[in-house]
């Protein structure tokens, strides 16, 4: 299914969950082949977030972004990805931007769910909506928000297009992460509530695919 073209088709637009424009953004390299990310202490916030925003201010950038079905070496930091065969294959895209910057709905929608995912490396605070559009039903996830962002929400909460319902935590209160948002599009939710794995298994990657397809166009809504 290409939800893109479908949507496309049939005259709905999306907007941007974080607002930038053509010439304020840069793309960040966090896979396991960037060697510079060997040089640093990943568990040190004052290095990684370093690492993170020195690339924006060499490229004169306010929002980072990448990341989807990037191999990542990072996850090993936390013990959360490391099972028999590790977590390494991101499933969303990373917006790299200050605390406190403003998170908007891409299409009308209703609170899905929300949580406060409170272990190193996990999403600290996310919800996720839930839109219909051109007959299809289908999940946006945000992950790594401020603790204030879960104030007031109930589950079935209408959410407007382009209203901000959020906004990127600390990295005290987003689990251990240099402030952005993990954005992920997801077809099915499968049962999860309040939550959706962010990063696969490499065995399990075709079928992440499957139900997780790549949000750029959504990220990069508008931009020309």
């Amino acid at each position: 299914m290409n939800l893109s073209k479908l949507l496309a088709e049939a005259g709905i637009s999306a907007v941007q969950p974080i607002r930038f424009g053509s010439g304020e953004f840069c793309q960040l390299d966090l896979s396991k082949n960037n060697p510079s990310l060997e040089r640093i202490d990943l568990n040190d916030e004052e290095q990684f977030t370093a690492q993170v925003f020195g690339q924006l201010k060499a490229n004169g950038a306010r929002v980072g972004i990448g990341g989807y079905l990037e191999e990542r070496g990072l996850y090993s930091r936390s013990e959360l990805f490391t099972e028999d065969e590790p977590r390494t294959i991101h499933l969303g895209i990373d917006l790299w931007a200050q605390a406190g910057t403003a998170v908007y709905a891409p299409f009308k929608g209703v609170v899905h769910s929300f949580d406060n995912r409170r272990s190193h490396g996990d999403y600290g605070p996310v919800i996720i909506l839930e839109h219909e559009e051109a007959s299809l039903t289908f999940y946006t996830l945000y992950g790594h928000l401020s603790t204030m962002s879960l104030h007031g929400l109930y589950e079935g909460k209408p959410i407007r297009k382009g209203e901000q319902f959020a906004s990127l935590g600390a990295y005290h209160e987003n689990f251990h992460w240099p402030p952005h948002l993990h954005f992920q599009l997801i077809m099915n939710m499968e049962g999860f509530h309040g939550d959706y794995p962010g990063v696969c298994k490499a065995s399990e990657k075709g079928r992440y695919l499957q139900n997780c397809p790549n949000p750029e166009f959504i990220v990069m809504a508008g931009i020309h």
